[in-house]
């Protein structure tokens, strides 16, 4: 296993602290936010050429952000936000001025866009300089980063092997010690699956709750970015930055962020007296490795010996999950994608006069968008054609509803639920490459939750008995309820420590 990556390799004592041991240090002028910017840059120029977590480094502009958050405290100004200067890492699906934005696309490559994603700009606004934009699967299609242009991000657990998808880079950077905070999205697990992999923390926020203004879209009725981090309080401090209705976003909500700092805090004494705890069934059963199962059904032990009430719940409909989404997301894909042309940015083959317009479209795009992006488009387009809409798309739209029906049902009953975030731990770069079908089974347990546009979390359950790799534990929360995944997962993790 290539554990010498993992954070307590790191030679800067700096690079495995957590966030808020940062934040403290920082705005107690005990270190400043340029040492500790600069620790991760090293730390990412030492190991990155292994675990190819970032497309881009932004060394200048991080400290020059570094830099302005030590001025301002140095003259006795009082910090942005709790996490200013702290270094964080950002996907490469969120637009920013001063970074090229990819979506790890060739059909992207070296584009600059003229504005800032709005959470990028609440990240710049909080003082917490960007280190650089982060590996992910090509325009968010993916479970293993496999399908980035630019080549595959490495699990700091085991090289071999991947370090989930489509925000694999992301989680990658916090588990090998080069970045202390990191942002990602999730369209259909793309969060809570690569911090599962990896052994860390990452939450699915409500969608509608975080702007997807300058979020290049996948599927525009399931995108949400969210944060990720080492520790549930770190990761809740950041969902507190960049949360917040946004007048550019017309699918934003506009109302209160839910409380989820103090939720966290509160937490952190373990105690979940009170607290019902639903076990999903179809989550529960055969066909999971079984180093996975064992360590889920220890988490639900623990959970219970905190107080916890354990409820089993039935969500039949969860079964047909994986057929909705995948005919939902193409038809969005299909739709979304239709704007890389050639025509308008980014890149143009064919433009030597001897082709037409649409030849240009059909060469750029043939050029630009790799295998999976064109299998989606293709499904996509075909799901939307005259004739199969009706037998198609709309028959997945009517699935998804009785999925959010499931969940309501769920939630009368209790207050949580769990699950195993993943079926399996990390598998081995290649492996399922050739299978695209078993490749979208690797999301199961955590599809549905995008389907009905509800709270999710993946925290660090331990390792795997049979692998020795990390397992996570999926909590999931009613619709702006997102403090409750942190009440109880930072519950759990003070368990297990």
């Amino acid at each position: 296993m290539g554990n010498s990556f993992l954070v307590a390799g790191s030679d800067n004592e700096l690079t495995t602290k957590s966030a808020a041991e940062l934040a403290s240090l920082i705005h107690s002028r005990e270190v400043t936010s340029r040492e500790v910017t600069q620790a991760h840059l090293d730390r990412i120029d030492a190991v990155d050429g292994d675990i190819h977590a970032f497309l881009h480094v932004g060394a200048d502009a991080a400290l020059a952000a570094a830099d302005g958050v030590d001025k301002l405290l140095d003259a006795g100004g009082a910090p942005a936000s709790a996490l200013a200067g702290v270094p964080l890492a950002l996907k490469d699906v969120f637009t920013t001025t001063d970074a090229p934005t990819t979506a790890a696309s060739k059909i992207l490559e070296g584009y600059m866009s003229p504005y800032d994603a709005t959470v990028t700009r609440r990240i710049r606004e909080a003082g917490i300089p960007i280190l650089g934009k982060t590996n992910m699967d090509e325009f968010a299609m993916g479970s293993s980063t496999e399908n980035s242009a630019y080549g595959p991000t490495h699990n700091p657990w085991d090289l071999e092997r991947t370090a989930g998808g489509s925000g694999g880079g992301s989680s990658a950077a916090l588990a090998a010690g080069e970045a202390p905070l990191a942002i990602g999205t999730d369209t259909g697990g793309s969060i809570r699956q690569p911090a599962a992999l990896t052994s860390t923390v990452g939450v699915k926020p409500t969608y509608g709750t975080v702007s997807r203004y300058g979020l290049i879209a996948c599927a525009s009725s399931l995108d949400q970015g969210g944060p990720t981090a080492r520790t549930v309080l770190d990761t809740a401090l950041l969902h507190e930055v960049i949360a917040g209705h946004d007048a550019f976003d017309a699918t934003s909500v506009d109302r209160a962020v839910a409380p989820v700092v103090a939720a966290a805090r509160e937490g952190a004494n373990g105690d979940l007296s009170g607290v019902r705890v639903g076990v999903v069934r179809q989550f529960d059963r055969e066909g999971y490795q079984p180093g996975v199962l064992e360590n889920f059904h220890r988490a639900v032990d623990q959970l219970q010996s905190q107080g916890a009430e354990i409820v089993d719940v039935d969500c039949p409909h969860f079964d047909d999950a994986l057929g909705a989404y995948y005919l939902i997301l193409p038809c969005e894909v299909s739709s979304n994608l239709a704007r890389f042309d050639g025509m308008r940015y980014g890149l143009r083959t064919g433009d030597d006069g001897t082709h037409s317009a649409d030849e240009v479209m059909a060469l750029t795009r043939a050029e630009g968008f790799g295998p999976e992006v064109k299998r989606r488009i293709i499904l996509g387009t075909y799901a939307l054609s005259v004739g199969y809409y009706d037998a198609y798309y709309l028959q997945a739209q009517r699935v998804r509803t009785l999925i959010a029906q499931d969940f309501a049902a769920a939630y009368d009953k209790v207050d949580v639920l769990v699950s195993p975030t993943t079926p399996t731990t990390a598998f081995k770069l290649g492996e399922k490459v050739t299978d695209p079908l078993e490749m979208y089974n690797f999301d199961l347990c955590t599809l549905p939750l995008n389907l009905a546009g509800l709270a999710g979390m993946s925290l660090p359950a331990g390792l795997a008995d049979d692998t020795g790799l990390p397992v996570g534990l999926q909590i999931m929360a009613p619709a702006f309820q997102d403090d409750r995944l942190y009440r109880v997962g930072a519950a759990f993790e003070a368990g297990r420590s």
